[in-house]
């Protein structure tokens, strides 16, 4: 017997996933921005020193491409 009960379900039902999709994409990103930075740690305000000093101290770039690096940046 089909008494409208169904209709009732299928908008509750859809709905519900609705409201899952939303909230699990206010999820991703809230934590996208409580993230902040790029993923290598520097920000926009960072002069190109301090990002080869930071590449460095990471070990991204050995002594001798820092020395160069640097010797170019202060030219």
């Amino acid at each position: 017997m089909m008494d409208g009960s169904t209709s009732g379900m299928f908008f509750g039902g859809g709905f519900m996933w609705i409201f899952w999709i939303l909230l699990i994409i206010l999820l991703v990103l809230g934590i996208k921005g409580l993230g902040g930075g790029d993923s290598n740690g520097s920000s926009s305000n960072d002069s190109p020193m301090d990002i080869l000093k930071k590449r460095y101290a990471n070990g991204d770039i050995n002594e001798e491409e820092f020395e160069r690096r640097r010797k170019e940046l202060e030219h």
